[in-house]
């Protein structure tokens, strides 16, 4: 079960608590929110949209398991002016250097076009910040033919030596490899957090 908290314009609007935060972000209509709604198990969590640049607030969710997603805004794609693009630059970059609640950035990519410039330049961005990401390859069920998938997987894998995910949606691949990512840092964090209050 899951349910909406709040779309945040500003950092003071962000919830308080000290609940692991879970952060979903990459280009304008990759596929985020349809993401969202398939973890979570629901259809209308969160509003999917065909239009480009649907989600320009951070969208906070409050999800079982003590976990919240973070939906922040798509980049790319979306026909907005330079200044509204900036200020979501801007509320993005804040939430994920100063929000300590933040566990994971996932980032994700379209199977369908692999890394494109500004995936690349947030990857940079996020290993520069050693903020931890795991990258997820959403629409696989858009690849039919073998050799579509072929093609997706060394375009997927050109550069990128990390962890990643291919999932759809649609058929629900990839959930459960998603959420073993999120319940291994969660763990891994926690034992971080015994030794360093250990004698």
């Amino acid at each position: 079960m899951a349910r909406f908290i709040i779309s945040a314009a500003r950092p003071e609007q962000f919830p308080r608590g000290a609940e692991p935060e879970i952060a979903f972000l990459g280009r304008s209509n990759v596929g985020k929110s349809s993401l969202l709604n398939a973890l979570v198990g629901a259809d209308k969590l969160a509003a999917t949209s065909s239009k480009p640049g649907r989600t320009q607030l951070i969208n906070f969710y409050e999800v079982d398991g003590g976990y919240r997603f973070v939906d922040l805004p798509g980049y790319g794609f979306a026909k907005v002016p330079p200044e509204i693009s900036n200020r979501w630059k801007g509320l993005i970059e804040s939430y994920l250097l100063d929000r300590r609640n933040c566990r994971l950035a996932v980032l994700l990519l379209d199977a369908r076009r692999a890394w494109m410039e500004k995936d690349v330049s947030l990857r940079k961005w996020l290993e520069a910040h050693r903020v931890p990401f795991l990258v997820v390859a959403t629409k696989i069920d858009k690849l039919k033919s073998q050799q579509e998938k072929h093609h997706s997987r060394t375009a997927l894998r050109e550069g990128y030596a990390g962890e990643l995910v291919e999932c759809s949606a649609i058929t629900g691949r990839g959930v459960r490899e998603i959420w073993q990512a999120i319940s291994k840092i969660q763990k891994k964090q926690c034992l971080n957090r015994q030794c360093q209050t250990q004698p």
